[in-house]
């Protein structure tokens, strides 16, 4: 004898998840664009700005990328 099983969770609507999928999206996108604006603001800067700020030029991607996913 066979048997089927589905371990298929239910989450709600198709159009909850769509809308919740959407969301990440868009959050995704924001916060890509902040890491974006961030790193070519910074880069932007003369190292004696920089250094004023405590940044080194070597560190801009990771700030900009603290600035933008960090939690």
């Amino acid at each position: 004898m066979a048997y089927a099983h589905s371990n298929t969770a239910h989450h709600g609507s198709i159009l909850a998840r769509f809308t919740r999928v959407f969301a990440e999206v868009k959050d995704a996108a924001r916060r890509m664009a902040l890491y974006n604006q961030t790193r070519r603001e910074l880069a932007g800067l003369s190292d004696r700005d920089l250094a004023d700020l405590g940044i080194h030029r070597s560190m801009i991607a990771d700030v900009a990328h603290r600035a933008a996913y960090q939690k």
